[in-house]
């Protein structure tokens, strides 16, 4: 019966959290992560100074003609055409959103709530394409609709992804036409 006897001898209470000691390392992470996003802030207001030579959008006209086709899904951003992960952030065109894509004869209307609408003109479309990824976004080989297109003597390509990827080979199909034809205008013309 003895060692029943000194176990109860033996017997601590537990260690008191050093309240000041934990206080500090919370704070001190806490300021860690508001310093990580000051600077990835910080780097997007950069971004935005060394692409201030890209011009405004072009609004989206009172009448854009009638619709060829439509889609309701996400925009995932642009780059320039060609380098998927050279974001462009001017004028909000690396502002990730909702957006409702209309085409007609007079070119592509973006409408995205919440963010800035833009129009391209049909004269500045140049191609569409299934690809996996643009800057921010990464998807399965063929998951989403990139539309190049030409604005102020550069090339961009934008990021799309429909609620329904079904519809995106038929996308890629009519914007390449419409991006064609206008070729085909544009060398008759100078003839």
């Amino acid at each position: 019966m003895t060692p029943l006897i000194l176990l109860a001898d033996e017997r601590k209470s537990q260690e008191v959290t050093d309240w000041a000691s934990r206080i500090g390392w919370v704070v001190g992470l806490l300021l860690f992560i508001a310093l990580c996003y000051w600077l990835m802030r910080q780097g997007w207001t950069w971004r935005k100074v060394l692409q201030s030579d890209v011009p405004e959008l072009t609004a989206i006209p009172d009448d854009p003609g009638p619709a060829k086709l439509t889609m309701a899904g996400r925009y995932h951003g642009s780059t320039t055409a060609g380098q998927w992960l050279d974001r462009i952030v001017a004028h909000g065109l690396g502002v990730r959103s909702r957006a409702e894509l209309t085409l007609s004869e007079q070119g592509l209307a973006v409408v995205r709530p919440g963010a800035t609408d833009f129009f391209i003109p049909a004269g500045q479309l140049r191609e569409a394409r299934l690809d996996k990824g643009i800057a921010g976004k990464v998807l399965t080989e063929g998951g989403l609709l990139v539309i190049t297109w030409e604005h102020g003597g550069k090339e961009y390509d934008s990021g799309f992804r429909s609620d329904h990827a079904a519809e995106h080979p038929e996308w890629v199909a009519a914007v390449n036409a419409a991006s064609s034809n206008d070729k085909q205008d544009t060398r008759e013309g100078a003839r």
